[in-house]
């Protein structure tokens, strides 16, 4: 992060503190929690957090009201989609296995401030999806015995008519949270088997529901006499992909949970395609089997599968449909449960969170207190909360979530790696060695051989001239060398990766620019359609033009961690379509999503950017600095010189002989 120095405006010198970016441990293995799941942890993780009630209700109401049996088309555009933004997270849980998923791939690469709201809105789309779905379990069981708990509970206990409010309290969505909560507390391990469980278990209920849908199939159920394959059509397709793409969520379990794997490198990128692969395949069979037994324009969207088997005579496979279900939304309500105290617990161990979230408990190795207590407040949700209107509201946290850390991936893909010697102390063998230059002069590197040539360690003196020796590839960030002729005057002054950095920020306003135009330039914005033309051509050529610029340079290579494959291309997709899914959401959802937003922010400047962790590294003093020089006889020698604090004037009461430093150093020694 660049310096501030004196003189500079408080303006300048707070955006730099809501910008600075997290600065990672050398042992990226290091962690309080417990390493223990393997690749086949992490992938019935996955499944279950993909899988649950929307393979049981989804299903059936995108059918009957938006697709028809072309669900199949739109859960395989949805899978697509959801496949962009999949690679992204796991390219980042394999490269950086820390918990806290995209608040922490943000904070890496972004900024701290845009690293907090993410986190914040993750916290909120958990909390409202676990209390969602355990009110949905909890309806699904009542339905079950002909609503006898709902008419228990409100002759017995109590009801209310309150807007924002159920209509009664849901003792049995809070006492299932709480009960899990209760299990989650005592350990990974009794989280991982649980989730097994009831994973083998929907997973059995599913191969039986494709094994007995697929005898009991009609194909004339997608004639034209019941309406056809694409009753509505493409535009019904893309719409029903929209809605389909939501029913992905919850791949990011696997990055969340990848501090807690044996081996992240390589089990984070397999459990995340396996599990990927397995849930896409789930929806299109089972949207397949569903449309082929019973007619699309009479299925139940509250309870499809169920109904079509009592339809067709066999009310028993009803009971194994209704036990698959409520398993599913087991595994889905665990991996809530499981992902959200750990995001918790990330932020709070980097001090923009409330500190008392960050312990862990010395025996089961989990942060116990933001399981309790986050599972409380779910609970309390899912008691007295009508959730209905607020299920929209995850969308867009998810949303904004895949869309930063695409963007993440862009930015660290191009930006060089942070030399770990820098800052650092070193000491030195030789007491001879030649005054170093101004710390401005270690920057500049000449080709003139009676100049110095200054770098910041041997290795990079050694990198550097290998680099001189074979020019055709440049830096990482750098322009590449074909196009130096061309583009060199305009952007070969610039540091390496500024230019993605703004690309990127170009490639997300475009994106959200031609969305908007295309969602609401005719109908809401009443423009003629020549003007909507123009702008999507303009847009569009931006968007273009970013991807093209980003290209141009040099990227980081020989990874020997798993890498999103056609970088810009891949995350730019998932950007664009990122955006054009929130441009779908209702106004309702965005004056939500900005109050939240709002509290976020006051939660931040209140607490979190006075207790960052990284804003107290910036304040430590720092020690001295080893510099190699090579001078022109071709000799090399290392100097030492203190680094100065941000803001200081160097005057000659800074400066430190090189020798005299050296032998002090090597009396100490």
């Amino acid at each position: 992060m660049a310096t501030c120095p004196r003189g500079c405006s408080p303006a300048v010198r707070l955006c730099q503190r809501l910008n600075r970016l997290k600065t990672l441990d050398d042992d990226m293995m290091a962690t309080s929690l417990k390493r223990c799941l393997s690749t086949l942890d992490l992938t019935l993780l996955g499944v279950g957090g993909m899988v649950g009630s929307g393979l049981y209700v989804l299903t059936g109401t995108v059918a009957k009201d938006m697709v028809g049996p072309a669900i199949i088309i739109s859960f395989i555009f949805a899978g697509f989609a959801s496949l962009l933004a999949a690679f992204c997270y796991a390219e980042f849980g394999a490269r950086i296995p820390k918990t806290g998923s995209a608040y922490m791939f943000t904070y890496v690469s972004v900024g701290e401030v845009w690293a907090f709201l993410i986190g914040w809105n993750v916290i909120l789309e958990n909390m409202i999806g676990g209390a969602a779905v355990a009110r949905a379990w909890s309806g699904y069981l009542d339905s079950i015995f002909n609503h006898a708990i709902q008419n228990y509970t409100e002759t017995h206990i109590m009801q209310w008519n309150v807007p924002i409010l159920a209509h009664y309290p849901d003792l049995l969505a809070a006492g299932i949270l709480v009960v899990a909560s209760f299990f989650i507390s005592f350990g990974v391990q009794v989280s991982s088997y649980l989730n097994h469980i009831f994973s083998v278990i929907s997973m059995a209920v599913i191969v039986f529901i494709l094994v007995f849908g697929f005898v009991l199939a009609e194909p004339a159920n997608w004639s034209q006499k019941e309406g056809g394959f694409a009753p509505f059509g493409l535009s019904g397709i893309l719409a029903g992909s929209a809605t389909c793409f939501y029913a992905f969520v919850g791949f990011d379990v696997i990055a969340s949970s990848s501090e807690e794997a044996k081996n992240p490198q390589k089990a984070v990128p397999i459990a995340t395609a396996i599990s990927l692969a397995l849930a896409a395949t789930a929806y299109i069979l089972v949207s397949t089997v569903l449309t082929l037994m019973v007619p699309w324009h009479t299925l139940d969207p509250n309870s499809a599968l169920a109904d079509a088997f009592f339809r067709r005579g066999y009310s028993w496979a009803g009971v194994i449909v209704a036990i698959g279900s409520i398993c599913a939304m087991n595994t889905v309500l665990l991996c809530n449960l499981f992902s959200l105290p750990r995001i918790v617990y990330a932020m709070a161990e980097d001090g923009l969170f409330f500190s008392f979230f960050a312990r862990v408990n010395p025996i089961t190795k989990v942060p116990v207190n933001a399981i309790l207590v986050f599972g409380v407040l779910m609970a309390i949700m899912a008691l007295i909360f009508d959730l209905e209107a607020l299920v929209q509201f995850l969308s867009i946290g998810t949303l904004l979530a895949y869309t930063f850390v695409a963007a993440s991936v862009i930015v660290l893909r191009f930006q060089p790696d942070k030399s770990s010697s820098k800052g650092t102390a070193s000491t030195s063998p030789n007491p001879n060695a030649e005054p170093s230059p101004a710390p401005s002069e270690s920057q500049t590197i000449t080709e003139d051989s009676g100049e110095l040539k200054q770098y910041e360690s041997f290795s990079d003196k050694l990198q550097l001239v290998e680099q001189q020796k074979t020019r055709e590839r440049r830096g990482v960030g750098q322009l590449k060398a074909y196009w130096e002729p061309y583009l060199g005057r305009l952007l070969g002054d610039c540091e390496p990766g500024e230019t993605v950095a703004f690309c990127v920020l170009t490639l997300i306003v475009s994106s959200v620019s031609l969305c908007s135009v295309l969602e609401f330039g005719t109908q809401q914005l009443h423009l003629p359609v020549w003007s909507v033309t123009m702008l999507l051509v303009i847009f569009s050529i931006a968007y273009v033009l970013s991807m093209a610029l980003i290209w141009i340079h040099e990227p980081q290579t020989n990874r020997k961690t798993f890498q999103v494959p056609l970088v810009p291309l891949t995350p730019g997709a998932s950007i664009l379509i990122n955006v054009f899914l929130m441009m779908k959401l209702s106004p309702l959802t965005w004056i939500r999503f900005t109050v939240w937003i709002a509290i976020g922010l006051i939660v931040y400047f209140g607490y979190g950017i006075w207790h960052s962790k990284e804003g107290r590294r910036e304040l430590q003093p720092k020690d001295l600095a080893a510099r190699y020089v090579v001078l022109p006889s071709g000799s090399l020698v290392e100097t030492v010189q203190p680094v100065q604090p941000d803001g200081q004037v160097d005057t000659p009461a800074h400066h430190i002989n090189a020798a005299s430093t050296s032998e002090e150093f090597a009396e100490k020694r």
